[in-house]
């Protein structure tokens, strides 16, 4: 018997370790959302999914991450709904590029429409945009896609003013050093990157009127109005009405089953460890899933969902 127990334990010293398998989630720049959300939604898979880890990719957030998802160079990807729906009805920026094998897990929280100017700038409303040279995000990201959109929708184009493709750092940067007048973030509120620009320098954020609110959802049905709370950033003295876009956790229709649903189980059951990571969390529930995703779930996700009893749309089903 002991010479038994000697053999198992020698077979057992020299099996190689069970690896991991690795699951890259593709976010955005690091000033924004995407990044510390998916550093979260990473350690919760650490942690909570057995058999897997998951390590974030800074990128070009959006319509790069639906790219990304659709090669496979990805596992999971963060993106505005509004690019999602377009990447998966391939229209819009996707017309002609239709990634149809999109799925969701889960919508995870609004990213609110900031547009960020100097409390001295004189800028007030979109028209004040004219003329003047203005960040619009990042290349191809969802930030300027929404930005088009909005300003589109309300009688203005990039021939009416100089815009400018920076990320969200690089447009804290060039709105503090005077290099442009404005900014536009689509991202969870309150962003590090707004936040350290108001720490330095005082800001306004440029609200929307009822009317171009409603122009905007005419052109964008995935845009609803969204209310940014007084005192979110330093200076800000009252709310300020803009819209906001839900944030769309997204993965190939080829992904395992199991996995999936046990993505979306951990996500949802370990929701105050994203929390703890950033605030914008606190919007990751059952319902604002169920209310919010614009294109059908993952079967793994959709069992999960079923399982606690959630009321899932026929648009939402595979």
């Amino acid at each position: 018997m002991k010479q038994l127990l000697i053999a198992a334990a020698a077979a057992l010293a020299i099996a190689p370790m069970a690896q991991a398998q690795e699951l890259s989630i593709a976010t955005g720049g690091t000033g924004g959302v995407y990044y510390p959300y998916g550093g979260g939604l990473a350690e919760v898979i650490n942690n909570h999914v057995e058999g897997y880890s998951a390590s974030v990719e800074v990128t070009g957030a959006s319509v790069e991450n639906m790219a990304l998802i659709q090669r496979g160079d990805s596992d999971i990807a963060l993106a505005l709904a509004d690019t999602v729906y377009q990447a998966f009805t391939g229209t819009g920026a996707f017309d002609g590029k239709q990634i149809a094998e999109a799925r969701a897990l889960a919508s995870i929280y609004p990213n609110a429409v900031q547009l960020v100017t100097l409390a001295d700038s004189g800028i007030t409303s979109l028209e004040d945009l004219r003329g003047k040279r203005v960040s619009v995000g990042a290349p191809g990201s969802g930030t300027e896609l929404s930005a088009q959109i909005i300003l589109a929708a309300n009688g203005i184009t990039y021939d009416d003013f100089e815009p400018q493709r920076l990320n969200f750092n690089e447009t804290a940067d060039a709105i503090r050093d005077g290099d442009i007048v404005a900014g536009f973030w689509s991202v969870g509120p309150p962003t590090s990157s707004i936040m350290n620009l108001a720490a330095t320098r005082e800001i306004r954020i440029v609200g929307l009127t009822d009317d171009q609110i409603a122009k905007a959802r005419e052109a964008e049905p995935t845009f609803a109005p969204y209310t940014l709370r007084a005192e979110m950033y330093d200076g800000m003295a009252e709310a300020v009405t803009t819209i906001s876009t839900p944030n769309v956790l997204v993965v190939h229709a080829d992904m395992d089953e199991e996995l999936a649903y046990n993505i979306t189980k951990a996500m949802f059951e370990n929701v105050a460890e994203l929390i703890a990571i950033h605030p914008a969390a606190n919007d990751t529930t059952i319902e604002f899933t169920v209310d919010s995703t614009p294109i059908p779930f993952h079967p793994g996700a959709l069992r999960y969902l079923e399982e606690v009893g959630a009321a899932v749309q026929d648009h939402q089903r595979p």
